[in-house]
């Protein structure tokens, strides 16, 4: 039996004001948060995320999709779309949507347990719901074709 190629990921809780960050590994299925990125009105600092890039040697992009409570797109999806085909325009790799419903929410318990107090410092929120969204992508039975074998513009 063939071993599954290691597949590096990195996702995106995009959001106007602040995007969380997270880098994953396809044989684990687990995620690690990153320091997130600020953005003006959704657009970060492009010259920050080509060193994360850079870094990470991410083979595709997860991108987190705020998706409305019914399942259709809210505007703030279709912005994470266009984040998307940005990411894909500027550095050649694939992007994959990841439903986000609810991970801000989760994440900010999860960063309460641990005791994080708020302030925008102390409380990686953002990166936390990365991570969160990627290891829920990662974990995700259809997504496994893609994992094992990686084909552009997936």
């Amino acid at each position: 039996m063939k071993a599954e190629p290691a597949r590096t990921l990195m996702a995106f809780d995009y959001g106007t004001r602040n995007i969380g960050v997270a880098i994953g590994q396809s044989v684990t299925g687990t995620a690690t948060a990153l320091p997130g990125l600020k953005a003006r009105d959704g657009i970060p600092d492009w010259q920050q995320v080509k060193r994360l890039i850079d870094e990470w040697q991410p083979d595709a992009f997860v991108i987190g999709m705020p998706l409305n409570m019914d399942g259709t797109e809210s505007e703030m999806s279709q912005r994470a779309r266009k984040f998307g085909n940005r990411l894909y325009g500027r550095f050649g790799k694939a992007w994959h949507a990841a439903d986000e419903r609810l991970s801000t929410y989760e994440a900010k318990e999860w960063a309460g347990r641990l005791g994080h107090t708020g302030s925008y410092g102390d409380n990686p929120v953002d990166s936390m719901a990365a991570q969160m969204i990627l290891e829920s992508w990662m974990n995700d039975p259809a997504n496994a074709c893609w994992l094992i074998r990686a084909t552009p513009g997936s």
